[in-house]
């Protein structure tokens, strides 16, 4: 079905941050598979690990026990200090779960109707849960009519979420992303998040993070959250995760890990063998390799060369991001830039109409982060 506008290449291999097309012309992936691949293409340990793996065993089910599954949840939940786990094959899935997670919770405390607060211009999946969630009515047309249940607020308002603290007693959870990928990379304030933790505590609400694509190192600390002084009650994460192996996780404490029980959710590929042993390899690389710490330093590297390559395009409204996860606006639609981009051997993604966003693989070297903010110095001044 023609669901994606692909653009007019085809890739046969990867090595490092680079892709190679069928004709054997390589690009600089600066997209990483829009956050996916975290480590880069063709990664040793990885490689050696799903080859390992895939000749052992790849696939049994949840009805039995999964030992590379309980491995990676006891690795996860401890990197995010978190108490349990629920693996899925996507974010979008993740989030499904959070939702559900949250609705039961809400119905255990004698709500009948629960409701959730999401942010204005958010994104958290195509399922038709998650795109109700979702702050983007473009997405939206046409899937009619949407799932009930979720209160919308703009983002980095206290106040407005206070509003909605009087006037809706049916409200049980904060559903939200750290910083807003998909539209357009605007972060959450930090005073602002402190206080939704502190609203959520006050008014026994679950709060819960989106870090779907902060996650697993993006932004400096391997969740976003690491950076912000509180845990949230779950987070959900996915891309990274398995660094193009399909898993998504909802991880959770406290009250909320607490909340489902046998029957109440599942998922028949989720967690299985393969790609637990493929992200159990990621989060161990991650961790081992201080590669989150590295991608702070990559991306303040990455911005402070942009800010100098762009200095004198007033044509750029901001320069923006955390970590490896960074986004030039202009003042004007720039979708074009992918084709030309492509041209130049250089695979970039623009978001939200008008903001440049990049994602590059976390193993990025200083070099190659010079090579990139050239390559977009280059692209801007050629687009006229």
């Amino acid at each position: 079905m023609p669901t994606y506008a692909r653009l007019p290449v085809s890739f046969v291999r990867g090595e490092g941050i680079y892709l190679f097309d069928s004709e054997g012309r390589r690009y600089m992936d600066a997209i990483a598979g829009i956050g996916v691949n975290a480590l880069g293409h063709a990664h040793p340990a990885l490689v050696a690990a799903v080859q390992e793996q895939a000749a052992k065993l790849i696939h049994t089910s949840n009805l039995y026990h999964i030992n590379e599954q309980e491995a990676l949840a006891a690795n996860l939940t401890g990197v995010a200090g978190m108490e349990s786990c629920f693996f899925g094959n996507s974010g979008a899935e993740a989030n499904e779960a959070a939702i559900k997670l949250a609705r039961l919770y809400g119905h255990q405390r004698g709500v009948d109707k629960p409701a959730i607060i999401v942010m204005e211009r958010s994104f958290h999946g195509r399922t038709l849960a998650t795109l109700s969630a979702t702050g983007n009515r473009k997405i939206q047309a046409g899937f009619e009519p949407l799932v009930s249940g979720f209160v919308r607020a703009p983002m980095n308002d206290i106040q407005a979420l206070r509003q909605i603290a009087t006037n809706n007693p049916d409200v049980v959870a904060v559903l939200l992303e750290p910083i807003q990928g998909e539209g357009g990379l605007h972060p959450a304030d930090t005073d602002y998040l402190q206080a939704v933790r502190a609203l959520c505590d006050n008014q026994q609400w679950l709060l819960m993070l989106d870090e779907v694509q902060t996650g697993n190192g993006r932004t400096g600390s391997y969740f976003a959250y690491q950076q912000l002084g509180f845990t949230p009650d779950v987070v959900t994460t996915a891309k990274g995760l398995g660094n193009g192996l399909p898993i998504g996780a909802c991880l959770a404490r406290g009250e909320a890990a607490r909340i489902f029980c046998a029957g109440h959710h599942g998922s028949t590929y989720g967690g299985n063998p393969l790609v637990c042993a493929a992200a159990n390899t990621v989060v161990n690389t991650i961790v081992n390799e201080g590669l989150a710490q590295q991608a702070a330093q990559r991306g303040e590297q990455l911005r402070a060369a942009l800010a100098r390559e762009l200095a004198d395009d007033d044509r750029v409204v901001d320069i923006r991001g955390r970590g490896l996860m960074v986004g030039v606006e202009l003042n004007r639609d720039c979708g074009a830039l992918v084709g030309l981009a492509l041209q130049e051997g250089l695979l970039i993604n623009v978001t939200a109409g008008n903001v440049l966003r990049l994602l590059p693989p976390l193993i990025i070297s200083e070099t190659q982060v010079d090579e990139l903010a050239a390559a977009i110095g280059k692209l801007l001044r050629a687009y006229a």
